[in-house]
């Protein structure tokens, strides 16, 4: 294997694994004794799926009765799976947050067309606007921004904003220090300095989550930040071409009764980091049903001992029996992960996954394709992205489970980061995202085992 990686690979099989070892061993270092939870004792210990699912709509929870019809009538839009009864069990037995009926959901493939969802959500708010984002940067695409959120926030809409003080490294204090001037108020996520710490002072615990909210009513989440490097168009790019590189992002924008728990998300936030007091605004107005899509958000912290996002991962591949259609642009994954995607492979499930093929950290680069080898041997197809740096965070499983957000496979972001995810249950939604796996497949080039 070692030669065969040096031939297709310029670089010593000695260098990559050396630098993952020091990657690993300092990710192990700064988590302490945290430990990612062992998802099959969740799955054991879950109420049997026979019992309909909680279901809140904008009037608020559901029967069972109206429950258990309104999965039915998605079962039947589908081939069987147990994605929409066991998997389903198995999170509501490890998160509050509900799963809510008559959401809109709509796709936002790259920079461009979320800047512009974000942007018309923006210019439309009348109550407040609330961003949370890990780098916001002082470019032209965060001065854009900047001079958006300032004018509305001179028409008497409150801005309320929260950035992570390490993604923002680089963004100089008077680019913030121009919001507070006008007035929007600005939260600097868990600071640099321990002088200015809220809490327990710590450099590996971050917010890495993107979202933004308009009058209580538009979410936009994703793995999208405020910078120019998504500002690009979608232009084919190559290695060996001397040009911008452009990344490759998902986003989604969700409108409904989905919502209110972004809303929490974000307050609850402000509320551990100590924000000013918040201006008197209707944080939650009420939500008319804009959709069909069921939409459960799912959303983690340092310190939480189910870690969501990465249970919502493990147990929605344990549970898939035909799909898994993967991107993700951070993939050194635990062994739960792994012997998951090989058991899927092995047990008939069509499992791809597209990773990045040129990316902002050689040492992810490294680290990820060390784990090639076992997924290959057991069937799983991998691809490696060509034509720009992916960025984006998404699955797809049996063509109606879905889920966009911030959430890499790596252990900063699944056990130190702040992260949020939307998992969408919806035939319609999870053909739109089809249609977009197969445009980046066709970007993509995929690994074969005789390399």
């Amino acid at each position: 294997m070692s030669y065969q990686i040096k031939k297709k690979y310029p670089i010593t099989i000695v260098k990559p694994f050396f630098l993952c070892f020091l990657f690993i061993s300092v990710l192990s270092y700064s988590n302490g004794c945290a430990t990612l939870p062992n998802v099959s004792e969740k799955i054991d210990e879950a109420p049997t799926a026979q019992k309909p699912p909680q279901i809140v709509s904008s009037k608020g929870l559901l029967s069972p009765q109206k429950s258990k019809a309104i999965m039915e009538r998605l079962k039947r839009s589908v081939d069987p799976t147990d994605i929409l009864g066991r998997h389903t069990a198995v999170v509501e037995s490890v998160t509050e947050s509900p799963l809510t009926k008559g959401n809109k959901v709509t796709l936002l493939a790259d920079g461009q067309a979320t800047y512009a969802a974000m942007f018309k959500a923006l210019q439309k708010a009348k109550d407040h606007i609330n961003l949370e984002s890990y780098i916001i940067e002082d470019d032209e695409t965060g001065r854009k921004f900047a001079d958006l959120l300032l004018q509305k926030q001179a028409e008497g809409v409150q801005v309320n904003i929260i950035y992570d003080s390490v993604g923002s490294l680089k963004t100089p204090e008077s680019f913030f220090k121009r919001l507070q001037d006008g007035g929007i108020q600005v939260v600097g996520f868990n600071p640099i300095n321990p002088l200015k710490a809220r809490e327990e002072w710590g450099l590996t615990h971050r917010d890495h989550r993107k979202i933004l909210i308009a009058d209580g009513k538009v979410a936009i989440i994703g793995g999208i930040n405020i910078s120019k490097v998504y500002s690009s168009s979608p232009l084919r790019w190559k290695q060996n071409e001397k040009a911008p590189i452009r990344w490759r992002d998902t986003d989604i924008q969700i409108e409904g009764p989905a919502v209110v728990e972004f809303q929490k998300l974000f307050l609850d936030t402000w509320l551990k980091q100590k924000g000013p007091k918040l201006s008197e605004r209707n944080y939650f107005p009420d939500l008319k049903e804009a959709g069909n899509a069921l939409v459960r958000v799912v959303g983690s912290t340092p310190g939480e001992t189910n870690r969501i996002p990465f249970i919502v991962y493990v147990s929605a591949i344990t549970f898939a029996e035909h799909s898994i259609h993967m991107t993700n642009s951070y993939f050194i994954p635990d062994d739960q992960i792994v012997k998951a995607l090989t058991d899927a492979a092995e047990r008939g499930v069509d499992v791809k996954i597209i990773l990045p093929g040129t990316t902002d950290s050689q040492l992810a680069l490294y680290a990820q394709r060390y784990y090639y080898s076992e997924l290959l041997k057991s069937g799983v197809k991998l691809y490696e992205h060509s034509t720009s740096l992916l960025h984006a965070k998404t699955a797809m499983v049996d063509k109606v489970w879905s889920t966009v957000g911030s959430t890499n496979m790596d252990s900063l972001s699944l056990l130190s980061n702040d992260e949020v995810n939307a998992v969408i249950l919806s035939q319609e939604f999870a053909v739109e995202m089809e249609k977009m796996f197969v445009r980046d497949l066709a970007d993509s080039r995929q690994i074969q085992w005789d390399e």
